[in-house]
């Protein structure tokens, strides 16, 4: 699954994995937690702009926000076929920008955090989902990130990962008007073991409040 993530690089640096796509200033995050703001790139209205989404999508028939709360995730296997899901994934994907992503190992009762990036700690595109929830004077928009088994070097900590796409595919997968879903499906893999690079940090990031530099620094533990 993908529960936290970080995006701490430059703007500059997000900015060179698009061509020519305004990016907008924000503060480094070390620590992106559910129901919080997250930067994603869409299509909507003829162009292609970063908006800063609520994680954690919500369909528009739900009840009220709270459901997103469980929403931070959708599975690629069955992401096509359920309801939460399945309308956002024809005409709704959207490019959740990071830089690297927590994921506990559990051994016995305790919770070891570790931080995936990629190799020089490049930024990337996590595959995603938004929604508009709530009438049109008050609506939220949300957001859910796509998941897939995990590969080799991640399955000792959990057996799933969020979809990381590559640049081939960014446009592709923002095309609103192209539908075939057995393609997009065919992106929903995880990336090979060698493209991610991982490292114990700190149980400092399990507190959400916590958002500082100090989430990611390597913790040297009986598993170095």
């Amino acid at each position: 699954m993908c529960g936290r993530f970080t995006l701490r690089s430059p703007v500059e640096s997000i900015a060179s994995l698009f061509d020519g796509l305004a990016m907008p200033e924000w503060k480094p995050r070390f620590n992106i937690a559910p129901t919080q703001p997250v930067a994603c790139v869409r299509h909507r209205n003829g162009s292609t702009a970063v908006d800063l989404l609520r994680w954690g999508l919500v369909p528009s028939w739900a009840k009220d926000l709270g459901i997103g709360a469980r929403m931070i995730n959708a599975r690629g296997e069955t992401v096509a076929s359920k309801p939460a899901f399945r309308n956002a994934f024809r005409t709704r994907r959207c490019l959740v920008l990071a830089d690297g992503f927590y994921e506990w190992k559990k051994i016995g009762k305790q919770k070891y955090p570790f931080y995936i990036t990629r190799p020089a700690d490049r930024p990337f595109c996590m595959a995603g989902l938004w929604e508009t929830w709530g009438p049109a004077n008050q609506s939220v928009e949300t957001c859910t990130i796509i998941t897939t088994e995990a590969n080799a070097r991640l399955q000792p900590l959990h057996e799933r990962m969020p979809v990381i796409l590559g640049p081939d595919d960014y446009d592709f997968w923002l095309d609103t008007q192209f539908a075939d879903e057995t393609r997009y499906q065919e992106l929903l893999r995880p990336v090979p073991e060698n493209d991610l690079v991982m490292r114990e940090v700190s149980q400092f990031v399990n507190k959400v409040a916590n958002d500082s530099p100090a989430c990611i620094e390597p913790e040297a533990t009986l598993f170095d």
